[in-house]
């Protein structure tokens, strides 16, 4: 693992993430966190769109012609986001980024009548050198909603195992429950074809999953 300075090289992988000013919750309810979600696919594309048009129900028909990313996975919580991507354009890391903040910005502030800036700072991106690393990111972006029922999981370990998985398969804001084959329309924000196909099926994924809360038990 390291840390990229320079430009993003396209079709290379990097763990993109970014959190609240002063770790601030930026997701207060259910409207905020599907509007951020919404926003994962309809902000990255190359024509411009404006802001009221997320809240209509067919958003995922709105027409991006060209994609600027690959997303792999990504995982919000209350106060902070994560994803997967790979650059598809030249520029596309950045300029998708910069349409996602400003536009849930914009959104955010506008709702709960405040200024100034909602996260801190821009946002922080790894990247991925080794094929280790970018499949164990995997796990660790979906695993982040276990520390929601347990903060000190990754060091104590998961209590129980087969509820731990549950309560990973009912999580509705990541794309875990995409990599289980579910019918559901945010399907379309993965683009899994730009990524090494590590998870043929669902058990390959569930099995990944498994493996990294079993070994964090023997730990």
């Amino acid at each position: 693992m390291s840390i990229r300075k320079t430009s993003f090289v396209s079709k290379e992988y990097y763990h993109i993430y970014n959190r609240g000013n002063s770790k601030q919750t930026i997701f207060l309810d259910e409207r905020d966190y599907n509007r951020f979600i919404k926003l994962l696919f309809i902000s990255n594309g190359q024509n411009n769109f404006k802001i009221q048009f997320v809240g209509e129900q067919n958003v995922y028909d709105f027409k991006r012609e060209k994609i600027l990313v690959g997303i792999g996975s990504y995982c919000l919580m209350p106060n902070h986001f994560h994803l997967l991507l790979t650059q598809i354009e030249d520029g596309g890391i950045s300029k998708f980024m910069q349409k996602l903040s400003t536009a849930y910005s914009m959104y955010f502030n506008n709702r709960y009548e405040r200024t100034g800036s909602l996260f801190e700072g821009k946002f922080k991106s790894e990247y991925v050198d080794k094929n280790r690393y970018l499949k164990y990111l995997f796990a660790y972006i979906h695993l982040n909603p276990l520390k929601l029922i347990d903060p000190k999981w990754e060091k104590s370990g998961a209590l129980n195992t087969q509820q731990t998985i549950n309560f990973l398969r009912n999580y509705p804001y990541s794309s875990y429950q995409d990599y289980l084959g579910n019918n559901r329309k945010e399907r379309v924000i993965l683009n899994c074809e730009a990524f090494p196909d590590y998870f043929p099926t669902k058990e390959s994924f569930e099995n990944e999953i498994f493996e990294w809360l079993t070994y964090r038990q023997g730990l």
